[in-house]
């Protein structure tokens, strides 16, 4: 049986590990873009992380594909 402190100890892991893979290929983090709108816009409802990607995609890659050439 995993005892409450060990269940912790591995999402906090999870949840940093989640974060460097975003960052080492370039992609922003939707936890931090949350933390963000509940602190400076909390009038304003956040994408959907599915919104939220597809649009970090579209700005990094162009909304036709490549960018190449």
């Amino acid at each position: 049986m995993i005892n409450n402190s060990l269940l912790n100890k591995i999402k906090n892991l999870y949840k940093k590990s989640d974060r460097f893979f975003h960052l080492l290929v370039g992609m922003p983090s939707y936890d931090k873009y949350v933390e963000h709108m509940k602190k400076n816009h909390p009038d304003k409802v956040p994408k959907s992380q599915r919104d939220f990607f597809k649009e970090a995609l579209e700005n990094k890659y162009g909304q036709g594909g490549s960018k190449c050439c």
